[in-house]
């Protein structure tokens, strides 16, 4: 910390010590600048921005579907499956495709997905609702966060 200073006394103390003046804020008022070895400021930058890249976890979309017609046996195969997903961070997509005059009782769908829901036992949070869309239903989950 030197101060408030002309750019050219800065840039006289920065050759003094064979340094670079690296413009850190030049928006400010004044202009806040940093005497330092730029060269091994961006080797440090690209280090941690790799370090960042690696430490990145992706989330995927799973997809569970289930029909209007499931029995409690497969609601809890497919709910045990959800759960692994769940478990490993992933998002979950539920849907359910309605044939012939399953379309005219789609309520009945979004009822099985609410059933399928309150199976998780709150392990999971709905991200988007049980909503009919044409032949579709949907639903959308994400795990928990601890």
């Amino acid at each position: 910390m030197v101060g408030v200073m002309s750019s050219a006394q800065a840039l006289r103390l920065a050759e003094e010590a064979d340094l670079d003046l690296v413009k850190i804020s030049p928006t400010a008022n004044p202009p806040v600048c940093k005497i330092m070895d730029y060269s091994k400021f961006k080797y440090e930058q690209a280090k941690k921005e790799k370090e960042n890249r690696r430490n990145q976890t992706i989330v995927e979309i799973k997809e569970i579907r289930l029909s209007m017609t499931i029995d409690v046996g497969d609601i809890a195969v497919k709910t045990k499956q959800c759960l692994k997903f769940l478990e490993a961070g992933n998002k979950v997509k539920v849907s359910i495709r309605m044939k012939g005059r399953e379309n005219a009782r789609s309520y009945q769908g979004i009822k099985v997905m609410q059933d399928f829901f309150e199976g998780l036992g709150g392990k999971a949070v709905q991200d988007k609702k049980p909503v009919a869309e044409g032949r579709m239903i949907t639903m959308m989950l994400s795990p928990v966060k601890s």
